[in-house]
C-alpha cells in the first residue's frame, strides 16, 4: 500500500506528534529544549504559522497548529532538519533524531479545538513531569505556562485560545483553567489520536452499531472529524489523495481483531501501534502479523502501519509461520 499524501492545505488545523527514532531522546537537557522552542517559535513567526498548543516532551512532542501560506510540510521540514542538525553537532552524534514522518492529524475545529488545547497541554501532567496544576502553570516546556501569563511567548497565540472561553482575558484564563483541569479525570483520550473511523465516529460501540445499519461512513486515519467534516476536506483534496480515502473493509475488520485481542491481553492499542515492546505487546504483535495478512488479506505493509512496526519486521514474522 502506498504511503498517503499529506492533507497540507493553507490555514488547516493540524495536530502534529512528533516522536524520536526508537523512542529515544530527542531533548536531552534544557538547552535543547531552549533550541526546539525558540526555532519553533521564530518559525511560526516568519511562516505565519499559528501556534496555540504544544508540549514538549522527553522523547516526543504535541503542537496544535494553523498551517501558514506555505503549508505545513514547509514549517515541519524546517523546523525539524534545523533542530536534527544543531542536535547531532551539539552531541557529537550522526543519523536520523526523530521516527519517520511526524504524524499530522486534520482537525474540525469546530469540534475538538477545545479538547485538543486540553489534551495537549495536560502532557507533562499525564506522563509525571508535573506533579499537579500548580506545576503545570508554570512548567516551561509546554503552552499552557505562557496562556497562563508564567511564560512571555509573543509568537504563540494564546489570544485565540482565551476566545474560546470569554470576552474578558482575566475571566478566560480562570474558564481555560478550570476547563484543563476537568479533564485530568479523564486520562488518556486515545479517540484524539487514535484510528480514523474511531475517532470518526467516537468509539468502537459506535463503529459496530454504524456497520450493522449499513451507515455510508467516510474516514481517514489522517483526520479527526464528524462525517461531513471528512467530506469536505477529501472534497478539498486532489484526486490523487481522494482515491486513497474511501474506508477498506479488511482494515475495519482487522482493527476490531486487534482491539478485541488487546483487550483479552490487556494490552493498550495505543502502545501496540505506537511500535511499544513493552511487557506482552511483541508477543501479540507476533500473533496480529501472523493473522492479519493470511486471514484478512492485509498486505504486509499494511499490516505493519497497523501494528507500528516495519514491513520488513512483519515480512520476517509471516515467513517463518508459513515454513
Amino acid at each position: 500500500m502506498p504511503r498517503q499524501a499529506r492533507l497540507d492545505s493553507p490555514g488547516t488545523l493540524h495536530h502534529v506528534i512528533v516522536r524520536g527514532i526508537e523512542a529515544q531522546n530527542i531533548v536531552r537537557d534544557d538547552i535543547d529544549r531552549k533550541s526546539m522552542i525558540s526555532r519553533m517559535g521564530n518559525l511560526s513567526i516568519e511562516t505565519k504559522t499559528d501556534i496555540y498548543a504544544w508540549a514538549l516532551m522527553t522523547n516526543h512532542m504535541h503542537m496544535l497548529i494553523k498551517s501558514g501560506s506555505n503549508g505545513l510540510s514547509h514549517f515541519m521540514r524546517r523546523l525539524l532538519t534545523g533542530y536534527a542538525i544543531t542536535f547531532n553537532k551539539r552531541h557529537k552524534r550522526y543519523g536520523h533524531v526523530f521516527q519517520n514522518r511526524y504524524k499530522s492529524i486534520v482537525c474540525d475545529k469546530d469540534a475538538y479545538f477545545k479538547e485538543l488545547v486540553r489534551y495537549i497541554h495536560l502532557n507533562p501532567l499525564r506522563a509525571g513531569t508535573v506533579k499537579n496544576m500548580a506545576s503545570l502553570d508554570k512548567y516551561p516546556w509546554c503552552g499552557h505556562s505562557t496562556i497562563m501569563g508564567k511564560e512571555n511567548r509573543d509568537w504563540q497565540n494564546i489570544n485565540y485560545v482565551l476566545s474560546w472561553f470569554g470576552m474578558f482575558k482575566k475571566d478566560s484564563i480562570k474558564k481555560y483553567k478550570d476547563f484543563v483541569k476537568d479533564g485530568i479525570s479523564e486520562g488518556r483520550r486515545d479517540d484524539l489520536v487514535g484510528g480514523g473511523l474511531v475517532r470518526t465516529l467516537g468509539g468502537w460501540s459506535q463503529v459496530v452499531s454504524a456497520r450493522k445499519n449499513n451507515d455510508n461512513v467516510r474516514c481517514d486515519d489522517r483526520i479527526l472529524g464528524k462525517n461531513e467534516f471528512v467530506e469536505r476536506i477529501i472534497s478539498e483534496a486532489d484526486n490523487k489523495v481522494s482515491t486513497q480515502l474511501p474506508v477498506n473493509k479488511r482494515v475495519i475488520d482487522a482493527n476490531n481483531l486487534i482491539c478485541e485481542i488487546c483487550k483479552n491481553k490487556k494490552v493498550n492499542v495505543a502502545e501496540l501501534k505506537g511500535g511499544s515492546r513493552r511487557g506482552e505487546i511483541p508477543e501479540v504483535r507476533s500473533y496480529l502479523a501472523r493473522l492479519l495478512p493470511k486471514y484478512y488479506g492485509l498486505t504486509l505493509a499494511e499490516t505493519a502501519r497497523q501494528l507500528g512496526v516495519t514491513t520488513s519486521a512483519v515480512s520476517k514474522i509471516f515467513s517463518r509461520s508459513c515454513r
